[in-house]
């Protein structure tokens, strides 16, 4: 008898008391596994993620998450011929092992840059810009984000069984929020050796990661407001756990991919022997055979214009009839086989559906020659392509998840949308087309039922990642039949783990409270010059009053002509006075902020090493000649970094003339060493 998959949960493996469902290696048929989760206590399983893993996860910032993830996708990388080797009994060709490995490695990797650069060295997120809440100003609100105290429940498909999980869990990670990783049994032995790899890293918090082989049991009754539900697999499940009473009952966050008929256009300008036609049937073939397609962002409507259709089936067909299908590890295979064989049964029932209103025009879903192996034991069959009427319900209803795309015409761009919209929402659309007027209106018109949009053409094609694969940087969901959920997105998916919070409160709260000095909020004004201090001696609210410093109309004409900036509101007296907005020669905006940062800067070496930007710059009203300027300048944020020896600090500019109006406001950018760098 074959092994029976463990489960990591509170702290250990966990092995079943009895013998389980069978898990089968799909190029031969043979028993590779079994899984149960019998006797598992799913209430103590969601209890240590709560009790454990959360306040383990948010006692860390978030660019100490985010190392971690580095460190795991690197130790991951180096382990994943060990993924390879399994991942070739889910069926799976060297490539599509590399598409879902690789991708998933570069998902933590992903999570891990944006988490070091987009989000702060600390345990909260604040969201958006300060609000004024009152005339005097003492009265503000800001919203912030905190980590979520309850577990990421992940339930995943079958065809992605590593790229799945680490998709979802790296924001959850990322967030502060432990996750409950529950893999589709089919495939869910691969699952189980990443997890093993993850545990033997021992990078991880205990109870950040916990793993479950077989049934989620009663898993949903223990949920609570704190919790999450993330689901990929079919709508009709979906919809199941969308409505059960622990996530409607809790208002438990659910987000669900599911089902997505997506379609693929090709332009009316893409005729055969462009350019755009070539890539668009090849991405189509592409779409069709990798991971022999089993992808919830495959290509199953093809859109064509009438007059291409029989060109496309020709081209498609050619491509086609060259794809070898047998044994993944075989030479010159192309495809391997399905997942297992109740899924080539339900491939064969939903080609059935979609031939009864149209056509095959390419394959059998009842033969197929495979190249060393048994056709009938192992998944597989035939790559299948249809033609098909664009005003029939089947081909916008039936997904035939396997190696299955349907042709169907379309003669004008509104007849086109109107097509799309009856997919009911997908998580991804393609345009192939050169022409630019075309593409908007394509992509306009069909945004609203669609997640994701790529147009390929001729200019991106070598560097674009194809219609199929999503990326972490950008959301992964759809709309309707889709499921209305997002993953990814980068920092988006991360927030979506955390609570948004609107605080209200005075400015030297508010500043205590997130770690920005606010507008409004004390500020401190030492003999020790800001720019003097190292990164561990400042703090929030040190301040430098310098000035004033008057300008004058040499100042603005030196300017202009060591520049070459000579626009007419600084140099020519009578259009300036024309100008509605100025009605005689002001200053340059620029030569204001240059002017502050002669009365701000320091010039001596000292800790400041860099300044590396200036962010928010806006010019308030305009500078005469003989105003005179002043500039405060305010430390802002202090965000040190934990792998080198400076950090980022932030600093308010506010410059002032002298009846202590803003003229300017913006942020300066520092890079500032720690103590004992020698660069200090």
């Amino acid at each position: 008898m074959a092994p029976v998959l463990g489960s990591y949960v509170r702290g250990g493996w966990h092995v079943p008391p009895h013998e389980g469902r069978p898990l089968f290696d799909a190029v031969t048929g043979e028993e590779v596994a079994r899984v149960s989760s019998a006797g598992l206590d799913m209430a103590a399983v969601l209890d240590h993620g709560r009790r454990v893993g959360g306040p383990a996860l948010r006692e860390l910032t978030f660019h100490q998450r985010a190392g971690l993830l580095k460190a795991l996708a690197g130790h991951l990388r180096e382990h994943r011929e060990e993924l390879y080797a399994v991942s070739a009994r889910t069926g799976g060709t060297p490539f599509d092992a590399k598409f879902d490995i690789d991708g998933g490695i570069g998902v933590l990797q992903a999570y891990a840059s944006k988490g070091r650069r987009e989000l702060p060295n600390d345990t909260i997120y604040v969201e958006g810009d300060v609000e004024p809440l009152s005339r005097g100003g003492t009265f503000v609100g800001q919203h912030i984000a905190t980590s979520l105290h309850g577990v990421a429940v992940q339930v995943n498909a079958f065809n992605f069984p590593v790229w799945g999980p680490l998709e979802k869990f790296a924001p959850a990670f990322l967030a502060g929020v432990p996750s409950v990783v529950k893999p589709a049994s089919p495939t869910a032995f691969l699952t189980a050796k990443l997890v093993e790899l993850i545990v033997g890293s021992d990078l991880l918090p205990e109870g950040s990661l916990q793993f479950v082989a077989g049934s989620v049991g009663d898993m949903f009754d223990h949920l609570t407001e704190q919790d999450l539900v993330a689901f990929t697999g079919s709508a009709s499940t979906a919809a199941k756990l969308r409505t059960h009473p622990g996530i409607v009952g809790r208002s438990v966050r659910f987000s669900a991919e599911a089902d997505s008929l997506n379609l693929s256009v090709l332009g009316p300008d893409a005729g055969p022997g462009t350019p755009e036609f070539d890539l668009y049937v090849k991405q189509l073939v592409q779409e069709m055979t990798v991971k022999a397609g089993q992808k919830c962002t495959a290509v199953r409507r093809a859109f064509v214009p009438a007059e291409h259709v029989d060109a496309v089936v020709e081209a498609v067909s050619a491509r086609l009839a060259s794809t070898v299908v047998g044994n993944p590890g075989s030479e010159g295979v192309r495809m391997g086989a399905l997942a297992s064989l109740e899924q080539r049964e339900e491939v064969r029932r939903s080609v059935k559906a979609l031939a009864d209103s149209g056509r095959i025009v390419f394959g059998d879903p009842e033969k197929v020659d495979v190249v060393d192996a048994d056709a009938e034991r192992g998944a597989f069959i035939s790559p299948i392509l249809l033609t098909g009427d664009p005003d029939r319900a089947e081909p916008h209803e039936v997904e035939a998840f396997g190696p299955v795309s349907t042709v169907l015409p379309y003669s004008s761009t509104e007849q086109l949308i109107g097509y799309a919209a009856r997919g009911q929402g997908s998580l991804v659309g393609s345009v192939v087309t050169g022409d630019t007027g075309f593409a908007r209106d394509v992509v306009l018109g069909v945004a609203p039922w669609h997640g994701r949009l790529l147009v390929l053409t001729q200019a991106d094609a070598k560097e674009s990642t194809g219609h199929g694969s999503p990326m972490p940087q950008l959301v992964h969901g759809g709309p309707g039949r889709a499921g209305g959920g997002e993953e990814m997105g980068g920092i988006r998916g991360v927030l979506h783990h955390m609570q948004r919070t609107a605080v209200q409160a005075d400015p030297d709260t508010l500043t205590a409270i997130t770690g920005r000095w606010v507008a409004g909020s004390r500020r401190t004004e030492t003999d020790v010059h800001p720019f003097r201090k190292h990164l561990e001696e400042l703090r929030i609210g040190d301040a430098i009053v310098a000035g004033p410093r008057i300008v004058t109309q040499e100042d603005v004409e030196h300017f202009a002509e060591f520049t070459g900036d000579t626009f007419y509101a600084h140099m020519d007296a009578d259009a300036a006075a024309a100008n509605p907005l100025f009605g005689e020669r002001v200053a340059h905006g620029y030569l204001v902020v240059s002017l502050a940062a002669g009365l701000f800067v320091d010039p001596d070496p000292g800790p400041v090493l860099a300044n590396f930007g200036v962010d928010r710059l806006r010019f308030l009203t305009p500078v005469r000649f003989s105003d005179a300027l002043t500039v405060t300048l305010t430390c802002k944020q202090v965000t040190p970094r934990d792998s080198a020896d400076y950090g980022e600090v932030r600093w308010d500019a506010d410059v002032t003339r002298q009846d202590g109006e803003s003229v300017a406001r913006y942020d300066v950018l520092t890079l500032v060493a720690k103590k004992n760098t020698k660069s200090a």
